[in-house]
């Protein structure tokens, strides 16, 4: 198994008047490392080609590997980007979600250009690196900003079990790989086998046995009328998209849609019509999903 190549794609907020695309994807070294890369580029005007690809940021350092690349790139209302990067898996390099002073296991962010913004929480401290936003991360890749407080949400894969939502606070750290509610692929018990501890942020949601969270999505269009302000998961293991109605920064009910399709379900995006897409990445019929009301 292997998650390398075109991670993410995301639309500027001012695509129609820069035509930008953002992508963040697998990078690949001569030395045979790779690691997580963001660039925008320009579509063109006839949609056929992008043009000028820049790259703005590189997960430092890099690895050779083949899982937890994370990728998933938003927007803030500010203009500024958030960027979600997983640990890269292995035990010998996992215990830097803990390290300030590496990207692995964070969320940074960024301004357009790749540069740290002035307000970022470990901007004047010289045994971190400024892009940090948030650390103690394993897998993020989901990610939403919030349509009415602004705030960026995650969906993070746990090990065996122990899958997480969280909404990631300037400076937070979310305990990978200190503690965690789900166990190592083993068995064995994560860190000391505690669930918590002191200092470090408990997830709004966890999710025993795993549902391989991927893609999220808030919903707030009146077409399916029940949802608004709802959240949108997608599970990979749970073969379903989780409905998660909310109170605060609290899930109040869950529903599992999609279910009875028996498919795994990588993605979920809201279109401006309120219309729901669906990606699925079975080996065999894989494809997009389009969910209407009565449909």
């Amino acid at each position: 198994m292997h998650v390398r190549g075109l991670l993410d794609v995301t639309v500027d907020p001012a695509f129609a008047d820069n035509r930008l695309l953002w992508l963040a994807y697998s990078e690949p070294a001569a030395d045979g490392a790779n690691s997580t890369a963001v660039a925008h580029t320009r579509l063109s005007s006839d949609g056929a080609t992008l043009e000028d690809v820049t790259v703005v940021f590189r997960q430092s350092p890099r690895y050779p590997g083949r899982l937890h690349f994370g990728a998933r790139v938003v927007f803030a209302r500010d203009g500024t980007l958030f960027v979600t990067l997983g640990e890269r898996f292995q035990d010998r390099w996992r215990q830097q979600a803990q390290d300030l002073r590496s990207h692995l296991g964070k969320v940074v962010r960024l301004r357009p250009d790749g540069t740290a913004p002035d307000d970022n929480p470990f901007l004047d401290r010289d045994d971190a690196l400024p892009e940090i936003w948030s650390y103690g991360h394993r897998n993020v890749q989901g990610a939403a900003i919030h349509p009415e407080t602004g705030k960026l949400w995650i969906s993070e894969h746990g090990p065996r079990g122990g899958d997480e939502l969280n909404v990631p606070r300037p400076g937070g750290n979310y305990g990978w790989p200190l503690v965690s509610h789900g166990v190592e692929y083993s068995g064995r018990p994560v860190g000391g086998g505690h669930r918590r501890a002191p200092g470090l942020e408990d997830p709004v949601a966890t999710w025993t046995p795993a549902i391989a969270p991927g893609g999220i999505a808030f919903y707030t269009s009146p077409e399916f009328p029940g949802w608004q302000g709802n959240l949108l998961v997608s599970g990979l293991r749970a073969r379903a998209i989780l409905r998660l109605e909310l109170e605060g920064e609290s899930v109040a009910h869950e529903e599992r849609l999609l279910a009875d399709e028996g498919q795994r379900i990588r993605d979920v995006a809201v279109a401006p019509d309120g219309v729901v897409y669906v990606l699925t990445d079975d080996e065999q019929d894989g494809g997009i999903l389009r969910l209407v009301p009565g449909g």
